[in-house]
């Protein structure tokens, strides 16, 4: 029938076509591959993967969380590593702010840290500076946080400037109030002495 034939010569046209086409399009990518400009390829950031493998690390690291009084915790780093068995991880160049659920902001800078995962304790070194909404800015070689309750403290001598004066202490801790849950409260201890600035104002 004609319609068969023709059917019939079309498949054979197409499989003489398509071989040939086929051939044409191989042969135009080598001929375009030998032009290729090696100068030009896309950069690739030069990773030293001995190095990852040998140090493990992550870059710029977050964390957020809330304590079980209510207050809001932010934690950032520009590296963190893993630690020993004992401590989750380390850290360098490290930002942490505790918002209180009664409207406070502290923020907390330091050198580097140690998490130590099974106790929920956050260990600042290197220099640590903490700053409150109400104008107190402490100054220490380490402070401890934790990250289920808020509770910051030193047992390092403090250097404190406050609203009142200049402060210097053998340890202090801003901790829950105990008489009012919603309250919380910043206490200096041991050899505690106040240099007073007139016109300055009482917490």
């Amino acid at each position: 029938m004609p319609g068969r034939d023709l059917h019939t010569r079309v498949v054979g046209w197409l499989k003489v076509v398509l071989p040939l086409s086929a051939l044409v399009i191989l042969s135009t990518l080598f001929l375009l591959s030998d032009r290729i400009d090696p100068n030009a390829a896309i950069p690739y950031a030069e990773v030293d993967v001995e190095d990852l493998a040998n140090d493990p690390r992550m870059s710029a690291p977050a964390y957020a969380g809330t304590t079980a009084d209510g207050a809001g915790i932010t934690l950032s780093a520009s590296s963190v590593r893993p630690a020993s068995e004992e401590l989750g991880a380390s850290a360098e160049s490290v930002a942490a702010r505790v918002e209180t659920p009664d409207g406070q902001r502290i923020d907390i800078a330091a050198a580097s840290a140690a998490l130590d995962d099974a106790d929920g304790v956050l260990s600042l070194s290197g220099g640590v500076t903490l700053e409150t909404e109400a104008g107190y800015r402490v100054e220490t070689d380490g402070m401890t946080a934790r990250l289920d309750r808020t509770l910051v403290e030193s047992a390092s001598p403090v250097v404190v400037t406050a609203p009142m004066g200049d402060i210097r202490a053998d340890s202090f801790a801003i901790t829950q109030d105990a008489a009012d849950p919603s309250a919380y409260l910043l206490v200096f201890k041991g050899g505690v002495k106040l240099v007073y600035q007139p016109g300055g104002q009482a917490p």
